[in-house]
């Protein structure tokens, strides 16, 4: 294990490379296509009130396409349904789900940039987990030409034996990373600092303009005058903006005046930053992945969990080098079904730590309007690359189960700047 350089990784959790050698640097997403993601869809019914549509989009962020798409239907948000939220600067390929809209409305869509096919009908809405997985061809760019085939060889071992399962930087925003910050916000119940966040804060890449316009509401509250001075297309920050208009000093109600899911995401985003701290204290400590620890948690193909014991440990060992289970960390929710081990325990201090409570995600929950029980997530991801050297461009080609980020596999390869992934 390696540990990062680069301080905006380690402030999210992502503190290690499993590799032993240095990466082979480039950039990835020079044009959108060099980030291309196919979803593998579930099967579907055939019948029932969903229409069932594949979306081909490129350069559109996912909630601006959600509401494009609504827009020109006109129909509400909440009749529009997907099984996995897709990146930006990438050609996506995925399949959502349209309640009670016929097809030969879809079809006369035309938006640019984007491609919405209905293939399907099918009994239920679509949510988050519903496919099979992804299948990712990812395109590095300048890669540093010295050895540089030795270098990727190497580098797709490792990722083949085992790498942290780490939230990728989009979870928490890819040039702003604060999704988990706001999710820590909404936790403790401080509605007015998380929209301070969202609304007040700058980030470097921002032009001077709105970094002022953000500075002056930050000190002043005032959001007529950041109405004015902040452009269109941050609309997240005008939705909330124009609620605290009509509704002054209702925090709480602008935040929930944005879309649902997105809403959502703050609260899964804290969870996935402690997973991350979690993986990374492991992996300082040197345990490799293959290796369980007392009092840690084991997942099996059936969707069994076992905690290894000091007695089991030698049999445990043996299933894990068998491929037979893997470690499994458990993201913090309302609920705890499992004696806490060293993983959760990491988790539990840095909520200690934030002020936080088991207690505080049925309450988030509420205001939210999503559920956070918790669940378990394996703390490695093997993937089985293909690897091609084409001068001193590497092309990825390789599959993923749902809810792993391929600039997890990209950045054991890059080593790079996170900015050089985004």
């Amino acid at each position: 294990m390696r540990p990062s350089p680069y301080d905006k990784e380690t402030a999210l959790g992502i503190g290690y490379y499993a590799a032993d050698c240095a990466g082979i640097g480039g950039k990835l997403r020079t044009v959108p296509e060099d980030f291309i993601v196919e979803e593998l869809p579930i099967s579907f019914t055939n019948t029932g009130p969903y229409t069932i549509c594949r979306l081909t989009k490129k350069s559109w962020e996912h909630q601006h396409a959600v509401r494009e798409i609504t827009n020109r239907l006109h129909i509400s948000p909440k009749r529009f349904g997907w099984a996995g939220t897709k990146d930006r600067n990438a050609v996506t390929t995925q399949y959502v789900s349209l309640y009670d809209v016929p097809k030969e409305q879809v079809e006369a869509l035309s938006i640019k940039d984007m491609e919405i096919t209905p293939v399907a009908t099918h009994q239920f809405s679509l949510g988050l987990g519903n496919l099979e997985g992804n299948r990712f061809r990812l395109t590095l760019r300048g890669c540093e030409a010295e050895n540089l085939a030795e270098k990727t060889a190497e580098i797709t071992e490792a990722v083949r034996a085992g790498i942290p399962n780490y939230f990728g930087l989009q979870r928490f925003g890819a040039l702003k990373p604060i999704t988990h910050r706001m999710g820590y916000h909404i936790l403790r119940g401080e509605y007015k600092e998380a929209v301070n966040l969202y609304v007040g804060d700058a980030f470097p890449y921002e032009s001077e303009e709105i970094q002022k316009a953000r500075a002056r509401f930050r000190e002043t509250g005032d959001a007529k005058e950041a109405l004015h001075d902040l452009p269109v297309h941050l609309s997240y920050e005008r939705i909330m903006l124009d609620s605290l208009m009509k509704q002054r000093e209702d925090y709480g109600a602008a935040l929930q005046a944005l879309p649902p899911k997105l809403l959502s995401m703050f609260v899964s985003a804290y969870q996935s930053w402690l997973f991350n701290m979690a993986v990374s204290a492991r992996c300082a400590e040197g345990t490799p992945f293959t290796e369980p620890r007392i009092g840690e948690h084991l997942i099996f193909a059936n969707g069994r969990v076992d905690r290894v014991t000091e007695k089991n440990l030698p049999t445990a060992r043996q299933h894990m080098k068998r491929g037979r289970c893997f470690v499994v960390g458990w993201m913090p929710g309302k609920t705890l079904p499992v004696a806490p081990g060293p993983l959760e325990e990491v988790m539990f201090s840095l909520m200690e730590q934030d002020g936080i409570a088991l207690s505080d995600f049925d309450s988030a929950a509420a205001f939210v309007k999503t559920n956070y029980d918790g669940f378990h997530r394996r703390i490695s991801l093997e993937a089985d690359v293909t690897a091609e050297v084409l001068g001193t461009d590497v092309v990825l080609s390789f599959t993923l189960p749902p809810g792993h980020y391929a600039t997890t596999v990209a950045r054991e390869y890059m080593q790079a700047e996170p900015e050089c992934m985004v």
